[in-house]
C-alpha cells in the first residue's frame, strides 16, 4: 500500500538495501520504513543526501521490477531521473565540471615558470608525449563525463538499476572534415568513452536522439523552459524524465517533480606553493584533501554550527561549509567539537515543485 502526500499528491519513496548493505532492493514507502525501523528491522542511513535503510532481516523476495536511470547532458546543468514503470523515484539535477581546462592551464604556465627559479620541479619530458598516447582523453573532458558517470554509479547503488538511456547529444560539425568530427572532437571522444564504461556496468544502454527527445516532450504536452540554469523540473529533467517514460512506459505524466540538486565540492589538490607570493617573496604552501584528521567534503556536526561540511585549516582550526551552497561559516571550528558522520563529495538542497 502506498500512502499518498497529503501536501503534493504524489509518493515518496526511500531506497532499500540487505542486509549486506550493497544490494539495492525495491524502495519502499516512508510509512512502512517507519515501521521497521520501529520494530527493529531495519536500520536507517543517509547515502549522499539521501534517506535510505538497511534491512536486519532476510527480505520477504529478491523480485525487482525494471528501473530505468535516465541521463540529460549538459553544457552547465545536467538532469538524471530514476523511474519505474509505477513510480517516479528521484529526479537530479546537478552542475557539470567545468573548471578542470582552466586549471590544467594554470598547472601548466606554473610549472613553466618554476624551470625558471631555484624551485624543485620535474624534468622537462618529449614535447607532446602525452598527446602521442593511443586513445588518451583530454583532462577536462574525461572530468566532464567521469562526473555523469560517478552519478550513475552512486544511483545504482541506490536502486536496482536494470536500464540506462541517455540523450546522444551531437559534436559540432566541421564542413568537408570528417576525420575531426569523428575522432577529434573532445565531445565525441568522451562520450564514446561514457559509453563503453556504462556497458561495462551490466545494464542495457539506450540511446535517444535530441530531436526524439522533443517529439516525445511534444506527444507528453511536457514544456522545457529557455532557462537552462532554472532549478526546475522543467530546465532538465523534462528531458531525463521523458527518456526513461519511453524505456520503461507507465503514466504520460510525471508523477514526481521534485528536485535534488547536487553541485560536487570542488577540492584543490595540494599544491607546492601559493600561485601569488605573500609579503616578503614568501610562497606558502596550499591545497591538500585533509584537515586536521578530517577528510575534506567530510559531513560533520557542531554544536554551534550544526550539519556542515569540513574546509581548510586556519593554524589548528578547521573552517565548515553550508552543505546547501557551500558558503563557508567559520574559520574558527576546533576538530574537537565535530563529530564525523560520514564522507560526502558534493553540496545538495532539495526544490520542492509546488
Amino acid at each position: 500500500m502506498n500512502q499518498q502526500s497529503q501536501k503534493t499528491g504524489k509518493t515518496v519513496f526511500v531506497p532499500v538495501m540487505d542486509r549486506d548493505g550493497k544490494t539495492p532492493l525495491m524502495p519502499t514507502t516512508p510509512s512502512r520504513a517507519r515501521r521497521w525501523i520501529q520494530r527493529g528491522e531495519a536500520t536507517p542511513f543517509f547515502k549522499k543526501g539521501v534517506f535510505c535503510i538497511r534491512l536486519n532481516r532476510a527480505p520477504s523476495g529478491q523480485k525487482t521490477q525494471s528501473v530505468v536511470a535516465a541521463v540529460d547532458p549538459g553544457s552547465k546543468r545536467e538532469g538524471f531521473t530514476v523511474k519505474s514503470r509505477a513510480h517516479t523515484y528521484l529526479n537530479i539535477q546537478t552542475e557539470a565540471v567545468t573548471q578542470v581546462k582552466d586549471a590544467v592551464k594554470t598547472r601548466s604556465e606554473m610549472r613553466r615558470g618554476r624551470r625558471f627559479r631555484k624551485t624543485p620541479c620535474r624534468k622537462p619530458g618529449p614535447a607532446n608525449a602525452m598527446m602521442r598516447k593511443e586513445n588518451r582523453i583530454p583532462p577536462s573532458t574525461k572530468a566532464r563525463w567521469g562526473w555523469k558517470l560517478r552519478v550513475l554509479h552512486w544511483l545504482c547503488a541506490l536502486f536496482p538499476v536494470t536500464d540506462i538511456g541517455v540523450e546522444d547529444v551531437q559534436a559540432a560539425t566541421r564542413k568537408g572534415k570528417r576525420k575531426w568530427n569523428v575522432s577529434f572532437s573532445p565531445l565525441q571522444v568522451g562520450k564514446d568513452w561514457f559509453y563503453e564504461e556504462i556497458r561495462h556496468m551490466g545494464v542495457t544502454l539506450h540511446l535517444r536522439a535530441g530531436f526524439e527527445t522533443k517529439t516525445l516532450r511534444d506527444r507528453l504536452g511536457l514544456k522545457k523552459t529557455s532557462n537552462k540554469l532554472a532549478e526546475t523540473f522543467a530546465a532538465h529533467c523534462v528531458d531525463s524524465w521523458v527518456i526513461a517514460w519511453d524505456i520503461v512506459g507507465g503514466v504520460e505524466s510525471p508523477d514526481n517533480r521534485d528536485l535534488l540538486c547536487i553541485q560536487p565540492i570542488r577540492l584543490h589538490r595540494r599544491q607546492l606553493h601559493r600561485l601569488q607570493p605573500q609579503k616578503g617573496g614568501e610562497r606558502l604552501p596550499y591545497g591538500g584533501t585533509r584537515s586536521h584528521g578530517f577528510k575534506r567534503g567530510s559531513l560533520v556536526r557542531h554544536a554551534k554550527w550544526g550539519l556542515a561540511y569540513v574546509g581548510g585549516i586556519l593554524k589548528d582550526r578547521i573552517s565548515l561549509h553550508c552543505i546547501e551552497n557551500g558558503k563557508r561559516l567559520t574559520q574558527k571550528a576546533k576538530p574537537a567539537e565535530c563529530r564525523f558522520l560520514t564522507f560526502n563529495a558534493w553540496k545538495f538542497h532539495c526544490v520542492a515543485h509546488t
